[in-house]
């Protein structure tokens, strides 16, 4: 699959913060200045219940050059089936992806980084992926493999959303161990022009299947900043993922799935073969499914097509990375200097390296 790439959304606007005057620097006289664009950062990670112990199959980094970058990594659990540890994967994928940020082949590309950590990991697995990096300018530029998310939040509402890759429902895109994987060039590849103030929230599918748009936007609102949204949105998810009663946006899909794919098929053909071969076609039918269904599921296919289990949340593994753009003043003379700006009560380098603030 080629890669493609959204349109620009809007011209980028970054100004100064009219509560933030500037300030000369502490090195040398202030003669004029730039304007860059730069991420405050906040991640949450809580790993599913049965694998607490062992941290989830999740793993992310947040670096910072030019502006600030930020990746998830979401290990395909279906390994554990081979005695392989999944999470093993997606961490060296990751750790690979910070190694690489700074190489001078990647130059702010999110997909050539895909491209060089995936093929410098060598451990056994497949993991979904999605790298967000923040040019100075105010450009953001995403690749994503499979179904880990990302959304842009302006003037509350949800302005951009990546969307999944999958071969079918529960099977997402993933890049392998196994040469049956994708690569980094089946990446969805995006570019969005952001506005300071702008909101990027991201997160592994655990955490998209068990939360709404409203209730993102809503908590997003109610958060005095990056790291207090972070934990909330995953606190609120993973109350959603344990609720049997809670109609997620997984159980919704899965129902919707059901019905459109397989329910209506299959009573069609019952109907139909009544006048023919029926035996033959009940053999049809229920070999059929199996193979191209059960996959990735929890429960029987005959369940799902009597409509059993199709409501509750999606236990998972759970990352979430809330982030907001800001501006920081660069003098002409000292784009390159250590000085640190207080911005919005918040320290963000003055290099435009963004400031990480980790969960605890």
């Amino acid at each position: 699959m080629a890669a493609s790439t959204a349109s620009r959304l809007s011209p980028p606007r970054l100004h100064a913060a009219p509560n933030h005057p500037l300030r000369r620097s502490r090195f040398s006289p202030l003669r004029a200045a730039k304007l860059e664009a730069v991420l405050s950062i906040g991640t949450h990670v809580i790993p599913h219940p049965r694998k607490v112990e062992t941290g989830g199959e999740d793993a992310f980094f947040v670096g910072g050059d030019g502006g600030g970058v930020f990746a998830i990594a979401d290990g395909v659990s279906g390994w554990a089936e081979k005695n392989v540890n999944p999470a093993l994967f997606s961490r060296e994928l990751m750790a690979n992806s910070s190694t690489f940020i700074k190489d001078e082949e990647v130059s702010q590309d999110p997909q050539i980084l895909l491209m060089k950590a995936h093929a410098a990991t060598s451990s056994i697995g497949s993991a979904t992926v999605i790298v967000a990096m923040l040019e100075k300018t105010g450009t953001l530029k995403i690749a994503s493999v499979g179904d880990c998310g990302l959304k842009v939040i302006r003037k509350g509402q949800v302005m951009f959303s990546t969307c999944p890759q999958e071969h079918y429902f529960d099977c997402p895109y993933q890049l392998s161990s196994e040469a049956i994987g994708q690569t980094s060039q089946d990446a969805l590849v995006c570019t969005v022009n952001l506005m300071e103030g702008d909101m990027i929230v991201s997160g592994s599918d655990g955490f998209f299947d068990n939360i709404f748009d409203q209730e993102i936007l809503a908590v997003i609102n109610e958060s005095p900043g990056t790291d207090e949204a972070a934990k909330a949105l995953a606190e609120l998810a993973r109350k959603h993922s344990v609720d049997v009663t809670f109609d997620s946006p997984y159980s919704m899909e899965a129902r919707s799935r059901v019905r459109n794919k397989y329910i209506l098929p299959v009573i069609l053909s019952l109907f139909t073969s009544f006048f023919s071969s029926f035996a033959k076609k009940i053999y049809d039918i229920t070999h059929f499914i199996p193979v191209t269904y059960m996959q990735g599921f929890d429960v029987p296919w005959w369940k799902k097509l009597l409509g059993a289990k199709l409501v509750g949340g999606k236990m998972d593994d759970i990352t979430v990375i809330v982030a907001q753009v800001k501006t920081v003043v660069i003098p002409d003379d000292e784009g390159s200097g250590i000085e640190l700006e207080k911005v919005g009560g918040e320290q963000l380098a003055a290099a435009g390296v963004a400031s990480a603030e980790q969960s605890e």
